[in-house]
């Protein structure tokens, strides 16, 4: 998932370069989204493996 926001940052900052405001806000919007869902799942990980312990 993390790779996908990459990915999604990459195509705002060429989309942002190009002048294709639409198109880099949307990409830059996925990328954040992704990136806050990726965060909660490692801690969502990271709590159940200390929890197991």
């Amino acid at each position: 998932m993390l790779r996908w926001t990459i990915i999604f940052l990459i195509i705002a900052i060429i989309a942002a370069v190009f002048g294709f405001g639409g198109i880099a806000g949307a990409s830059a919007g996925i990328a954040k989204i992704l990136f806050f869902i990726f965060v909660v799942l490692f801690l969502i990980t990271l709590i159940s493996r200390i929890a197991k312990r």
